[in-house]
């Protein structure tokens, strides 16, 4: 009994924040499930099941994509150019599920360590699971500024997941997008500042380049990355955006010295440097934002171009109706154009997204949209060409 009395804690407590053994009562019945409510046929446990931590709070979250995509492939393109097969494909998906845990070990009580466990199918359809984030951040070590250690925050996508494109479970952002520019990922080994005001608030990091999943390319490559973000109207528009108005303007990017190996470029590898521009308004029922990236060539000879150059913009909008919002329309259009070393050579890859979302409650999401892929013939992305229908639920807690 006393181990399902402990399984069941733990599971407990990864959907709450986290309070003490004597906060919590626990019933079990006939089939020895374990309750924390009283109900017909359940006997209260009275053998204490203590917790023991050291710090003075732990706070557990969890989010996961669960999907289903249909996938119809234009003539001539296939979900597997290797092996050309599979015009249509049909699957159901766990796209991502995280899993995190918050520690508060400081007497500031916005000072924390944070570790987040990602779970993703990979191409065979085995699901993985790694570190997401596993950093300490510590408050106020500038005025206004506070810094993160560890496996951290890159400073731009989470900026636009959570004030401008909302459904990561669908689309990851234009930088991070494999039909956009594919320039960086979420989360990387290093630090980040990140300083926050009324109407002005920055991240400014050094990481090793690569992202939380791949090797560093060489033992100096390092990255210099950045967001600035102005709140035209003084409102941070993080969460709550059925609520908010607000207008935000922001530059951001990255310079990676000698980011991939690369036997062909003059130095043997490539570096990457890319900014962009980002505009969003939000009123509480609609949303439209706006940005340009260019991602520059930084070969030394005329002949050779670092594999991530080139150019694109992405716009995105969202309309919410319902006594609370809860419904809404969304859409999105990207562009990205490869630079090559043949003008005539560069191809623009585009993707189009509609949509409709339910709010169900805080903690349940619907989405059902369309992704139809539409890439310039000669394009290296040509093969992707085709048209996909997706569902999926966001759960959260």
């Amino acid at each position: 009994m006393k181990k399902i009395v402990l399984s069941a804690l733990a599971a407990l407590t990864i959907g709450s924040v986290a309070a003490s053994a004597s906060d919590t009562q626990f019933y079990t019945d006939a089939n020895g499930q374990v309750f924390t409510s009283a109900a017909e046929g359940r006997t209260l446990l009275d053998t204490p099941t203590p917790v023991y931590s050291d710090a003075s709070k732990l706070k557990f979250s969890g989010l996961v994509y669960i999907g289903y995509t249909y996938e119809d492939f234009k003539d001539g393109a296939t979900s597997n150019p290797a092996t050309n097969y599979n015009d249509e494909t049909s699957a159901f998906e766990i796209r991502r599920a995280y899993l995190q845990l918050k520690a508060y070990l400081l007497d500031d009580p916005k000072s924390y360590y944070r570790v987040t466990f990602d779970m993703d199918q990979n191409a065979e359809g085995d699901v993985n699971v790694r570190a997401k984030y596993a950093y300490l951040y510590l408050n106020e070590v500038l005025p206004f500024t506070g810094v993160e250690l560890g496996l951290v925050h890159r400073p731009w996508h989470d900026y636009e997941e959570h004030n401008a494109w909302f459904y990561r479970n669908i689309s990851k952002v234009l930088i991070e997008a494999k039909n956009g520019g594919d320039l960086s990922n979420s989360a990387d080994f290093g630090v980040n500042f990140k300083t926050k005001t009324q109407y002005f608030d920055s991240e400014i990091g050094v990481f090793n380049g690569e992202g939380y999943h791949a090797e560093q390319a060489t033992g100096t490559g390092m990255s210099l990355e950045w967001r600035a973000t102005a709140h035209l109207l003084g409102v941070n528009g993080k969460d709550k955006q059925t609520s908010k108005t607000y207008l935000d303007a922001s530059f951001f990017g990255q310079y990676n010295r000698d980011h991939k190996a690369n036997a062909a470029a003059p130095d043997g590898f490539d570096d990457l440097v890319f900014g962009g521009l980002h505009t969003v308004y939000n009123m509480p029922s609609f949303l439209v934002s706006a940005q340009y990236i260019l991602s520059k060539d930084t070969a030394e000879n005329t002949t050779y171009v670092s594999k991530q150059a080139g150019s694109g913009y992405s716009v995105n909008g969202e309309y919410r109706f319902g006594a609370d919002q809860e419904y809404r329309a969304i859409a999105r259009y990207d562009s990205w154009t490869d630079k090559q070393a043949i003008s005539s050579n560069e191809k623009a890859d585009k993707a189009y997204i509609v949509g409709g979302v339910w709010e169900q409650s805080e903690n349940v999401q619907w989405v059902a949209n369309t992704i139809i892929t539409n890439n310039e013939e000669g394009s290296d992305r040509e093969k992707y060409n085709g048209v996909a229908y997706m569902l999926t639920a966001e759960v959260r807690f």
